[in-house]
Parts: C-alpha cells; sequence; structure tokens
C-alpha cells in the first residue's frame, strides 16, 4: 500500500461479511462510535450496504458521524394501507410525562452546554437533576418521594439510551448526545410553551403531593 492509498482511504477496508454483524447490533440498539471503535469504523464503511439491506425491512438508517451515533428507525409510510401491511420492528413507545418532561429539560440543557463551548461531555449529578425538574412542582412536595421519583425517571431514560449512569459514580450521569436527535431544534424552539404546558399539569388541583 503506497501514501497516497493511506491518504485516499485513511478507513481500514471493510468486508461485506461483515454486514450482517453491523445490522444485528444496530437492530438491538444505537450503536455509539466511543463504545465499539471496530463496529463504528465497519459501519462508516459498510454504511450504503446497510441503508440497502435495512430498507427491506421498512427501516432507515440514522447516522450521526460528528456526535458519533448510529440507530435504525421505521421509515415515515407513504399510506395506511402500506403501512398497516409492514411489520414495525422498531416499537414505538409511548413516554410518561415525567420521562417526558426530563428529557426536555435535559436537551435544554445540552443546548445550553454546547453554546458555551469546552467541554463535549455533559455530565450532571442527581442533585442537580433533581433542582432542573424541583420548580416544575408545587411548592412543599416532598423531598424525599421528589428523589425516588428523580431515580426511576433517571433509570427509565437510561434504558431508553438518552443517559448513562458512571461507572463508580452512582450519583452522576452522562447525558449522551443522541438526545439531539429525538428532541430536535424545531422542539426546542418551542420549548417555552411546552413547559407552561408541564407546569398547568403539575399544579392541577387533582393531584396530591405528601407535604
Amino acid at each position: 500500500m503506497t501514501l497516497t492509498d493511506t491518504i485516499q482511504n485513511p478507513r481500514p477496508a471493510t468486508s461485506p461479511q461483515e454486514l450482517p454483524q453491523i445490522v444485528v447490533a444496530l437492530l438491538k440498539g444505537v450503536i455509539y462510535q466511543e463504545d465499539n471503535t471496530a463496529l463504528w469504523n465497519s459501519l462508516l464503511n459498510l454504511q450504503a450496504h446497510v441503508r440497502d439491506y435495512v430498507a427491506v425491512l421498512g427501516l432507515e438508517l440514522t447516522l450521526d458521524e460528528a456526535e458519533g451515533y448510529a440507530f435504525l428507525r421505521s421509515q415515515p409510510a407513504g399510506d395506511e394501507e402500506q403501512a398497516s401491511a409492514m411489520p414495525r420492528l422498531v416499537a414505538r413507545r409511548q413516554l410518561s410525562y415525567p420521562v417526558s418532561l426530563l428529557l426536555a429539560l435535559l436537551r435544554k440543557k445540552l443546548a445550553e452546554f454546547d453554546a458555551g463551548g469546552g467541554e463535549t461531555r455533559l455530565i450532571l449529578s442527581r442533585d442537580e437533576v433533581v433542582e432542573l425538574i424541583r420548580i416544575f412542582l408545587p411548592a412543599g412536595s416532598n423531598e424525599v418521594k421528589l428523589i425516588n421519583q428523580v431515580d426511576a425517571t433517571l433509570n427509565k431514560i437510561a434504558e431508553l439510551g438518552f443517559v448513562r449512569r458512571l461507572r463508580g459514580e452512582k450519583q452522576m450521569i452522562e447525558v449522551r448526545r443522541i438526545i439531539k436527535a429525538f428532541v430536535d431544534a424545531q422542539w426546542l424552539a418551542d420549548f417555552d410553551r411546552r413547559l407552561d404546558d408541564y407546569r398547568q399539569l403539575t399544579t392541577q388541583p387533582t393531584e396530591e403531593h405528601d407535604g
């Protein structure tokens, strides 16, 4: 291999035989560059093949090379009849109010973090997360109940892949940048109105809170 070949082909050669391994990994969940560099490089080299392969299954590849993540999502349905005929391999999940609220707050926090420049990883303590959500709850809400609710919500969001708890630091989380793909700029543009709706939900007189 010449120096010219190395410059023009900076990534190692990838065999099409690796395609099934890549697709299986995507069907299981998100592929992160930082978690598996070899698999990530294979995906980058074979992404055209991957797109063609998953399209047959009614899926499309979402890949952000700059942020270092990739995942599969269902293709937009062309019509209702076609949509009903095609089985859904990637299930839609109905998010609860606490999960939706915390996802919104974490996404806004990430936008503010990115605007400040500097570090690329947004790390938050559980106490910081509690403070983010506290303003949406009635004054006098039970502190222990609030912390337990935040922990449960963080666990759910971690299962969805939007945050991860740091190894050896149970009370610290990292906000994973894939959250940007699900809570986009258009969603954030309407953020203030959404938060007003959330405040109204949390202060409805029908809700009971321990004081």
